[in-house]
């Protein structure tokens, strides 16, 4: 067990020897760390949550009571095969959140990026791959083998379904069904998901010029024209000077076991 001199752990809290606490890092009462896992500078794991697993949390972020990281995943597959949780920096985990680690035959890690917000009782399954400032609102799932990008929001009691791609940019609706892929800047609403748009709202915030939301726009006109793949290909081959719009292309013609969420 190798904890820093500057950590500060309260005296009910359960560090099992192995861990690796790093510098500054705070641990509430009756916590549990786990003996596999390692805290980077910074880190606080509030009253009662467990961090357990071969489990990485990078600096800063913030674990919240009750949450529960790097327990073994939800699949009957798992046949207890060594896999791995890793989480970036500065993120929010809050109460009763729940983070599994990976299986053998989805690539053995579950990555989390960094600076995102997960609000109380959402899950991330086994072998997800999250980006950089995702914020998933409170009792929001997403199921094994899933892929969200950067920028994502996933609006309350949504269900991501595995293996689906929601691209950079994207926002899902509260109360939402995901089965297929969310092109990036999708926005995605109904009780049985479906593409809705684009969300204007998060380019405009990001500050996007206007004129590459006027792409983006057009390219989300001519798809809404027919197959998604077979016009998606067609334009790429013609070329695209919007960045965005080229952006879009490549995910649609990316690898995906999942078809696409059409508009209404």
């Amino acid at each position: 067990m190798a904890i820093h001199s500057s950590a500060e752990i309260h005296s009910s809290a359960v560090v099992e020897p192995g861990a690796v606490i790093g510098p500054d890092c705070r641990i509430g009462p009756f916590a549990l760390i786990g003996p596999e896992v390692r805290l980077a500078a910074g880190v606080e794991v509030k009253s009662h949550a467990v961090v357990t697993g071969q489990t990485e949390i990078g600096e800063g972020t913030v674990v919240f009571p009750f949450a529960v990281l790097g327990e073994v995943p939800q699949d009957l597959k798992f046949k207890g095969e060594t896999t791995r949780l890793v989480i970036g920096a500065r993120n929010r985990i809050r109460e009763h959140v729940t983070m599994n680690t990976g299986t053998a035959g989805g690539g053995g890690v579950t990555r989390v990026g960094d600076d995102g917000l997960f609000m109380a009782g959402c899950h991330v399954a086994h072998d997800c791959q999250i980006g950089d400032r995702v914020i998933l609102v409170n009792g929001s799932a997403v199921a094994g083998h899933c892929v969200i990008e950067d920028d994502v929001i996933v609006g309350g009691m949504s269900g991501i379904h595995q293996w689906v791609r929601i691209g950079r940019g994207a926002i899902i609706g509260a109360v939402t069904m995901v089965t297929a892929d969310v092109i990036p800047h999708g926005l995605v609403q109904g009780p049985r998901g479906s593409l809705d748009g684009l969300n204007l709202v998060g380019l405009k915030r990001r500050g996007v010029d206007k004129a590459e939301i006027a792409a983006l726009r057009d390219l989300y006109m001519v798809l809404s024209e027919g197959n998604f793949r077979e016009t998606a290909r067609r334009l790429a081959d013609e070329g695209a000077d919007s960045n965005y719009v080229r952006e879009v292309l490549d995910f649609i013609l990316g690898p995906s076991d999942r078809s696409f969420l059409t508009p209404r």
